[in-house]
């Protein structure tokens, strides 16, 4: 079965049909790093990791683009508010977002490219819808440049809308437009803004609009025609539909597929840090193992609302410390041995446009009958089960078996198995010798370190607090 996807623009599900067969080539929008990630932002990075783990699965070769707005109205607030400089704010927070990539087991783009670096495409774009007609520089001196919704026919396709029906363009005054609801692809430096974040243009200094920048970094790297573009799903509009129109507007076919990803709730509204609701992922995973979060991110479908709590999030990572339970005892009757093919069931739900919760049940199969097998102890039924079970782990990024060396280099990571495993070797000399007190000691001295233990009827099993 082919893949299929559910196509924003189209509202149908459509086959993955690649510009240049074996190859896909995706973009999705990235953060605007005016403050580090929540998990809102990275149930959409969860997404696109595992979509990419299936293509990648499949067969297909994947170049997937992933920007940073590295320059914007509110990262220049917050540098005046924090009398920082306001690349000094950028690069801090696009560090947090590179860390709760590592820390959630997210494969990083093929390339991250920065707004600020690609100045000199997005002039380009600016003046070759200058010339065709879809683009005017205000006619206010204020410097800002404007796309003429009006020149473009099919402007609000994405979102279904009908431009007398749109409120007004947020991104600048209304004074230098033609309408209200034309939106900048430059934005005219202003007296409080400091030098550094303007650059020169035909039509004076300034910096680029937040729509501009996505379509020139696009087509810098995949080309005017490419397969997907994604993002979470309050993109739409007007962000991506700005982005289509603009892109056209200049001659690009643009996207074939446009994949939108639902909103993470808290309270009843979607978490932003505007409204002030948000969980970092640095919070969440001191509560829980980030294995066990990325888990929760991605167990429903994609295109469904997940509304958080505690409850559900702890619910979660009891539902995972079972899949992790067979994995590590399957593992000690069998070795880990490696990944096998996933089966017919789970391959159909990952085709069905991403259904996480449909392979997911086959998984959680497939662990219900490893567990029966566990029972009976090592059999080649068993260590085939076990490799089933981490090709499909694999796939969504949740392999418990290979999850303690991401993030961290091997040497820390034998270093560190090499430490914990003589406490361990020693607490169990002291359990023999009936030494309690000394062994409780040793246990604790473990605890406090952030490491769990398990006495097993085959020995001692330990994991880390917070990941595995």
């Amino acid at each position: 079965m082919t893949l299929h996807l559910y196509d924003s623009a189209s509202r149908e599900l459509r086959p993955l049909d690649p510009v240049v067969p074996g190859r896909v080539g995706i973009y999705h929008c990235g953060l605007t790093v005016q403050g580090p990630p929540h998990i809102g932002h990275i149930r959409k990075e969860l997404v696109f990791d595992v979509l990419r783990r299936w293509l990648e699965r499949s067969g297909l070769e994947v170049t997937i683009i992933a920007n940073v707005t590295d320059i914007d109205d509110k990262i220049l607030a917050k540098g005046r508010e924090r009398g920082e400089s306001w690349f000094a704010v950028a690069y801090e927070n696009e560090r947090a977002l590179h860390a709760a990539y590592e820390v959630l087991g997210c494969r990083p783009p093929t390339y991250e490219p920065r707004a600020t670096g690609h100045v000199p495409e997005m002039i380009e774009m600016i003046e070759a819808l200058i010339e065709r007609g879809h683009a005017y520089p205000a006619t206010d001196g204020s410097g800002d440049v404007y796309f003429d919704v009006r020149s473009w026919p099919d402007y609000g396709e994405l979102s279904n809308q009908r431009i007398d029906d749109m409120q007004a363009a947020p991104d600048a005054p209304a004074d230098g437009k033609r309408d209200p609801r034309d939106f900048a692809l430059w934005k005219g430096r202003k007296d409080d803004e400091p030098e550094s974040a303007s650059w020169p243009t035909p039509w004076g200094r300034g910096r680029p609009g937040w729509h501009l920048e996505c379509s020139a970094m696009a087509a810098k790297y995949l080309g005017t025609e490419f397969d997907i573009h994604g993002g979470g799903l309050d993109l739409r509009f007007p962000h991506h539909e700005n982005e289509l129109a603009q892109s056209r507007a200049a001659g690009q076919a643009f996207a074939r597929v446009w994949m939108h990803n639902a909103m993470l709730n808290l309270g009843n509204s979607k978490m932003s840090k505007s409204v002030g609701n948000t969980l970092t992922v640095a919070e969440v995973v001191k509560r829980v193992p980030a294995i066990a979060l990325r888990y929760y991110l991605i167990a429903a479908h994609y295109r469904s609302i997940i509304e958080f709590s505690e409850q559900s999030l702890a619910e979660a990572a009891t539902a995972f410390e079972r899949i992790e339970g067979f994995c590590l005892r399957a593992a000690e009757l069998v070795g880990a041995g490696e990944p096998g093919d996933v089966p017919a069931d789970f391959a159909a739900a990952m085709d069905d446009d991403l259904s996480v919760p449909a392979a997911l049940a086959v998984l959680q199969a497939t662990i219900g009958e490893g567990n029966r097998l566990v029972a009976d102890g090592a059999s080649v039924a068993l260590a085939d089960t076990l490799a089933s079970a981490r090709a499909m782990l694999d796939v969504l990024g949740l392999d418990p078996l290979t999850w303690a060396t991401q993030g961290e280099s091997s040497a820390t990571a034998d270093a560190l198995g090499q430490l914990v495993d003589a406490l361990v070797a020693a607490r169990a000399e002291a359990k023999a010798a009936k030494d309690w007190n000394r062994a409780d000691e040793l246990r604790d001295q473990l605890t406090a370190a952030g490491i769990e233990l398990e006495d097993t009827p085959s020995g001692t099993r330990w994991n880390l607090k917070g990941g595995h």
